[in-house]
């Protein structure tokens, strides 16, 4: 998100602000947020799946200072900060201590104080692009949001209508009559006019539905790998919504308990204000159960035994006990299926797919997922079934020296060898300020005939991780049509030729 001028009261220190007595009392949220979150060298593309293990280890910490969190998704998580403010001496002193906690696991750490969650949010990104973290005062965020653009609602296809008919902040936006915004945009426009005018998405039902809506499974005997668990999660999740479905409501905030055959009872809260897909409620499992697996000790012990209430003594077991409890829950208003019965199939393929992964393992069936990247090998990757966290490579975001379009139909795994030559016979070179030493005249490709060009354009050169010695790439890529009707994308390095891709 790009910077907002802020006003004084978000640029003050923490230990400046304090709860008063008698102040607003809707609801405060405090939000921790970790920016880009890590992975391991070289596995900068990986799963989201990685990234909520990892994550785990953050949520652990922070549960020391409120037992009950909510996770948006990896690398953000938040709970209400009344209570654990009061406890802790004032908001202040309690996101400080966080901060530090946080800091002490090796991750950078952003927080932010304000009444709701998207206040919240916004709040931790300017932490993170200050420093030091950021408290709305209460009653104070409708002026917090008031300067920011439209653009924040995460909505760009009503934010780019309100800023061609001249709207363009927050607080341009709550200034308009509510029913006026419903009529002219509908529920996803009234939604977002109650964000831009600090209040909570969606009115919260605080009583518990009258009837049971929570399911559970157990597992005789324990299992004892996610991926049974996992596929069961999915099944579960669809009970579940037939219930809730049968009530007119939906889940927007979920809780997965899962208990062990020796009693380790391990809880989390999901939050997901788009509703919990069946698919989104397994992948939360999955990510609940490999954060907890990959935060156990080898000798089998949990490390996170004080925040799940254990003995430290306690072996991990199997799992016993899966059991899904919607812990918020709103006015289901229906949803929109696609007109030719898309959403139909895609969740077939979802079904499938967990299906596999039950059987062989999460990482056996992939997607492909297109990321930014200068050459055609660098600008898709495939990752696990339903692990859908944007890339760390942007695809929408500029990348110099790029091939423009079309996109080639071929990408060899390896690159297959290539003689681009002159009319002559003498080999084509590329200068280091992009000069070429003559027409391409003749393509010869794995040692094949040479055929004639008819067409060529480029080079585009590129420099990529001139700082690394060993990664260091220099390299200029052609685009090539020979005489037999075939196109060819061609790459000079070192000298020498290479075949990237063709076309069709």
């Amino acid at each position: 998100m790009t910077a907002e001028r802020e006003s004084q009261l978000t640029q003050q220190p923490l230990a400046e602000h304090r709860m008063p007595d008698g102040a607003d009392r809707r609801s405060r949220v405090l939000v921790v947020r970790c920016p880009d979150w890590p992975l391991p060298s070289g596995e900068a593309d990986r799963a989201d799946g990685l990234d909520a293990r990892a994550f785990e280890a953050v949520v652990s910490a922070v549960a020391g200072f409120c037992p009950r969190i909510e996770v948006l998704r990896p690398g953000i998580c938040a709970f209400g900060v009344r209570g654990p403010a009061r406890y802790f001496g004032g908001e202040a002193e309690l996101a400080g201590k966080i901060t530090e906690t946080v800091t002490r696991l090796g991750f950078g750490c952003g927080t932010g104080v304000a009444d709701g969650m998207f206040a919240a949010l916004l709040a931790s990104r300017d932490a993170l692009a200050s420093g030091s973290g950021v408290i709305v005062p209460p009653g104070l965020t409708p002026a917090y949001l008031a300067p920011r653009s439209v653009t924040v609602l995460s909505e760009p296809e009503l934010a780019d209508l309100l800023v061609r008919l001249g709207i363009r902040t927050l607080g341009e936006f709550a200034g308009l009559a509510a029913a006026d915004v419903e009529n002219r945009f509908g529920p996803v426009g009234l939604l977002a006019h109650r964000l831009a005018r600090g209040l909570d998405p969606r009115p919260l039902i605080t009583r518990p539905p009258l009837a049971d809506v929570s399911v559970q499974r157990e597992f005789d005997p324990p299992a004892e790998q996610s991926e049974r668990v996992v596929f069961t999660a999915k099944s579960l999740a669809g009970q579940m919504h037939a219930k809730l479905a049968a009530s007119g409501l939906a889940c927007v905030r979920l809780q997965i308990q899962v208990i062990c055959d020796n009693g380790l009872a391990i809880t989390r809260l999901w939050r997901h204000d788009g509703l919990l897909s069946d698919l989104a409620v397994a992948e939360r499992v999955r990510w609940q159960l490999d954060g907890w697996l990959d935060g156990r000790n080898a000798d089998g012990k949990s490390s996170q035994h004080e925040v799940l209430g254990v003995d430290e003594g306690v072996q991990a077991g199997g799992i016993c006990l899966l059991r899904l409890i919607p812990d918020q829950l709103v006015r289901d208003h229906g949803r929109q299926l696609g007109l030719w019965g898309d959403a139909v199939v895609s969740d077939r393929v979802a079904r499938a797919a967990v299906r596999v992964q039950t059987m062989l393992g999460h990482d056996a069936v992939r997607q492909p997922v297109l990321v930014g990247g200068r050459g055609p090998a660098d600008q898709a990757i495939f990752v696990p079934f339903g692990d859908g966290q944007p890339p760390a490579r942007p695809a929408d975001r500029p990348w110099p020296g790029q091939i423009p379009a079309p996109a080639p139909a071929t990408v060899y795994q390896a690159p297959r060898s290539a003689r681009v030559t002159d009319s002559s016979g003498v080999l084509v070179t590329v200068t280091g300020r992009g000069q070429v030493s003559a027409d391409p005249a003749r393509l010869s490709v794995a040692g094949g005939p040479a055929l004639v060009i008819t067409a060529w354009t480029g080079p585009w050169p590129v420099t990529e991780r001139w700082w690394d010695p060993v990664q260091a790439c220099r390299q200029a890529r052609f685009q090539l049509v020979t005489l037999d009707g075939n196109a060819w994308l061609a790459v000079v390095k070192d000298s020498g030729w290479l075949i990237e891709a063709s076309y069709d």
